[in-house]
């Protein structure tokens, strides 16, 4: 129990490399800000959760952090606390025994399915800041299914990025570095 508590407690390097891949989320969604619903925040979270497994969620907060502290703590960010986490609890409960294309696959999928459903997992704090009903969380969430329709789409097509990402981040987290 001990160790797995110190397994993901982050490194001093951890933590500058996690502050750093939090801004990286961050500062991709401001780029695409234009860009409705298509962004490279899942791509992300994916590629950083099949790396650093549970680590992940650190870079994921930051995330979250940096987008409260820019466009403000309010309604929007509260589902923000919550709605990247079955993202990243999907990522890491892929066996670590299959192969490595099969989990690119899924991560694909995990990713297109994340930008389908995130009307639905906003839903839930909706229903509850705006007191809605059952019927009005449906019919919320029936009005945002083009929105999400573009989302998965666009998750989907983005998620082909996630393979090089994840070769990348292995083969560079596999790299000593050293100070001179």
């Amino acid at each position: 129990m001990n160790s797995e508590r110190n397994d993901f407690k982050p490194t001093v390097k951890e933590i500058i490399i996690f502050g750093m891949l939090g801004a990286l989320i961050f500062v991709s969604k401001l780029i695409t800000e234009a860009l409705p619903n298509i962004h490279l925040i899942a791509v992300f979270i994916v590629s950083f959760s099949a790396v650093y497994r549970k680590k992940a969620i650190y870079p994921i907060m930051v995330f979250v952090l940096l987008s409260g502290l820019f466009y403000g703590f309010n309604n929007w960010w509260i589902p923000y606390i919550y709605i990247w986490l079955p993202l990243w609890i999907g990522v890491i409960i892929v066996p670590e025994k299959i192969s490595e294309n099969k989990k690119y696959i899924i991560y694909i999928i995990i990713c297109s399915l994340h930008g389908f459903l995130y009307g639905t997992l906003y839903a839930p704090a909706q229903a509850i800041m705006f007191g809605l009903d059952f019927k009005g969380t449906i019919a919320w969430i029936v009005s945002g299914l083009p929105f999400d329709c573009i989302h998965g789409i666009s998750n989907l097509i983005c998620g082909l990025l996630i393979p090089p990402i994840v070769k990348i981040m292995k083969r560079l987290s596999k790299t000593k570095t050293t100070v001179n």
